[in-house]
């Protein structure tokens, strides 16, 4: 199962649509353990300045505007094996 870090101030509900979706969901401060990716508000900037999460490898999304469930297709996504149609 892949697991996200979520910042805090984000909405419920994004956490809520990954975990319905099979994510397993920690808070970011929380998030020492290794993660597959890292949804942020885009409210902190200096957030993505912190050393540790651009050397974690994992993706930073953004949610700041989106929609859970834009925030759940944008992980699922970043996370899913690259598929050709």
């Amino acid at each position: 199962m892949a697991r996200v870090a979520v910042e805090p101030s984000l909405s419920s509900q994004i956490e809520e649509m990954l975990r319905n979706n099979g994510y397993d969901v920690v808070e970011l401060g929380n998030w020492q353990q290794m993660v597959d990716a890292i949804v942020i508000s885009g409210m902190d900037e200096n957030i993505l300045g912190d050393s540790s999460l651009s050397q974690s490898g994992a993706p930073v999304i953004n949610a700041d505007g989106m929609t859970p469930q834009e925030v759940f297709h944008e992980v699922h996504t970043r996370l899913s094996p690259t598929r050709h149609h």
